[in-house]
């Protein structure tokens, strides 16, 4: 299961808390996610009637609880993103059994447990803003706005701007876009199709219409005041932060005369039309529906594909299909997305909150594939933007990949892991046949992607039976990736560490927990070297770049700012494909040295990218 790690997809933000119990020494030890213990939860009616259906409800958390609660005295789980999420769904419940001393108390935990600065002061906000109100109120439980708004403002009020701007504007963003028609459609769209294939859910798809349902019961009834409180915050503090990259950048010019260097930008296809003066050719191939230099691939001028069965195609863009007659008004989309999501308050994202106010629970479905496809069709053409950036010698080589934009996508299978390791077998084998010295892979593969859309196809008498099967499929792919690359150690793969928040070890992400001498793992900080909300982490992740707010194009050469890993990661792709360009002697794991040797710590201790200071070492060696 591909991800492309700049999509940003509103269903799966998770309010999350954690509440730490002593460790016994008789507990079970979890280690990775395959330890993790999954349930199945039946479901009578509809995902849809549960939501909404107050005393089922009620019954339905219990079961969760229960789960949850004995988990957490049966295993010794250190990964802190999963006590996140696992306590995280005991707070939601916490609250809607009126227990908010109990939620305050894991609120308090979630702080304890939160490494990245910016998470731990703005962890629960907003939550801890309820919970106060609600305990003012008393016996009686009368919200009192005027009162939340002042407990909220007190809270933000005090924050450093400096440290904790792009999670108050994300929060700000999330409100934007909530609304009661918006949350009932995702959960029709996502989790009904479930339950009408299985009748039951598992413990992943629990917490998450579990924190809806909070999201939906105690945020949403006072969406007013959370935006006014964070807007009248944000325009009284918002600047531009320093921008440490302009003065580390490294410009490469004609006037340096120098090599080549082959980039592969490993995708979802570029825009060739963007970039016509810096694309490799493939001199025994003509565009003529043939396969001329007989290599089992037809019309590889500029590079390869391979569709969504993993089969080879000529199309090295993702095909919009019958959604290119709406291009503009899906980029504008798009652009309106981010810009929210960034508290840029754009005449795109206007429209854009216009449409989600007045959207009606099935028309959430449409939204949601629309901008994904997108997403899909521009990402590859974002990130070669960055790769390239300041360095005429870069030449493009394209190879993509495809992505299901569908909301419920093609079910997973055995066959279809099979072809998918023989593709990136014969991908990499097609790059180190044309001397690919640096490749950029703004994406991966996790098991437990590989459970939700066996889960969302209605794979599986139950979760113990997906993840069995999940794992097979993942370690089919996984393993085939690992062996391709280790065979090429003459290529450097550069590669995102993901937008999940979370330990790419135990999660077990590919290729980014792989410990390979031609890997380099790209984790994101903003334009200031600050470490972003979202980056995953973990010590297999070497480097951090800018990875927040990025510009770059999109196909047809329009200009689009977004963040994400996969920015940060076509950003080290740049400065290796320079490195490698400055001197072509260079092998990868000594590239891979001058990035991390030049890299400078930030306040917390990450090490941040600077080309500068790497270029100056390649000089001085």
């Amino acid at each position: 299961m591909k991800w492309t790690s700049m999509l940003v997809c509103v269903w799966v933000l998770v309010l999350v808390a954690v509440l730490a119990h002593a460790q016994e020494t008789t507990k079970v030890k979890i280690e990775n996610i395959d330890d993790l213990p999954r349930y199945t939860y039946e479901v009578t009616g509809t995902a849809s009637e549960l939501f909404t259906d107050t005393k089922a409800f009620r019954s339905f958390t219990a079961l969760v609880r229960a789960d949850i609660e004995r988990d957490l005295e049966t295993y010794d789980i250190q990964d802190k993103t999963t006590l996140r999420r696992f306590l995280g769904t005991l707070m939601a419940t916490d609250l809607m059994d009126g227990d908010y001393e109990a939620g305050l108390t894991r609120l308090y935990k979630i702080r304890e447990l939160h490494d990245k600065v910016a998470s731990r002061l703005t962890s629960g906000l907003v939550t801890e803003a309820v919970i106060r109100t609600y305990l003012a109120a008393g016996p009686d439980g009368v919200l009192d706005r005027e009162l939340f708004v002042r407990y909220l403002s007190q809270a933000v009020d005090s924050l450093p701007w400096e440290i904790v701007q792009e999670r108050i504007e994300e929060l700000k963003g999330q409100m934007d876009i909530f609304s009661e028609n918006f949350m009932l459609g995702i959960v029709q769209s996502q989790f009904d199709p479930v339950v009408e294939k299985t009748g039951h859910i598992s413990n992943d798809i629990a917490a998450r219409l579990i924190s809806l349902r909070y999201i939906h019961d105690f945020q949403l009834p006072l969406k007013e005041q959370i935006i006014f409180v964070l807007e009248k915050y944000i325009a009284a503090n918002r600047f531009e932060k320093e921008d440490i990259w302009q003065e580390r950048n490294v410009a490469l010019t004609e006037e340096h005369g120098l090599r080549p260097v082959l980039i592969a930008i490993w995708d979802t296809g570029v825009d060739i039309d963007v970039y016509p003066n810096q694309l490799f050719v493939n001199p025994r191939e003509e565009i003529n529906g043939k396969d001329d230099d007989l290599n089992g691939f037809v019309d590889d001028m500029h590079g390869i594909a391979y569709d969504l069965e993993e089969e080879k195609t000529p199309e090295i863009l993702y095909p919009l299909g019958d959604a290119e007659e709406r291009l503009p008004e899906l980029k504008n989309f798009v652009k309106g997305f981010f810009d929210i999501q960034s508290a840029v308050e754009s005449p795109e994202a206007t429209a854009l909150k216009k449409r989600f106010s007045e959207m009606e629970p099935e028309e959430v479905k449409n939204m949601f594939e629309d901008l994904m496809r997108v997403a899909l069709y521009g990402h590859g053409t974002h990130v070669c933007g960055i790769a390239v950036q300041d360095n005429p010698y870069a030449r493009i080589m394209t190879i993509r990949f495809t992505v299901d934009y569908h909301t419920i996508p093609m079910a997973p299978t055995i066959e279809l892991s099979r072809r998918m390791a023989r593709a990136y077998k014969e991908t990499i084998e097609y790059m180190q046949a044309h001397g690919v010295r640096v490749v950029n892979m703004s994406w991966g593969g996790t098991v437990r992607g590989t459970e939700r859309d066996l889960e969302a196809n209605g794979i599986g008498e139950s979760a113990e039976e997906r993840a069995r099967l999940a794992r097979e499929m993942f370690d089919i792919e996984k393993d085939a990736l690992f062996e391709a690359m280790k065979e090429a150690p003459e290529i450097l793969f550069v590669n995102a560490a993901g937008n999940d928040n979370d330990d790419v070890a135990f999660e077990d992400y590919y290729p980014a927990a792989f410990d390979l001498p031609n890997l380099l793992v790209v984790g994101a900080v903003d334009k200031a070297g600050d470490v972003t909300s979202f980056t995953s982490f973990g010590a297999t992740v070497d480097i951090y770049a800018n990875g927040y707010e990025v510009e770059s194009y999109l196909p047809g050469g329009d200009r689009l700012t977004a963040s994400g890993t996969s920015a940060s990661s076509p950003n080290a792709t740049n400065l290796a494909a320079k490195l490698f360009a400055l001197d072509p002697a260079l092998v990868p794991s000594e590239v891979i040295t001058l990035i991390k040797d030049g890299a400078e710590p930030n306040a917390e201790g990450l090490p941040v990218m600077n080309p500068k200071r790497s270029v100056e070492l390649l000089k001085e060696s």
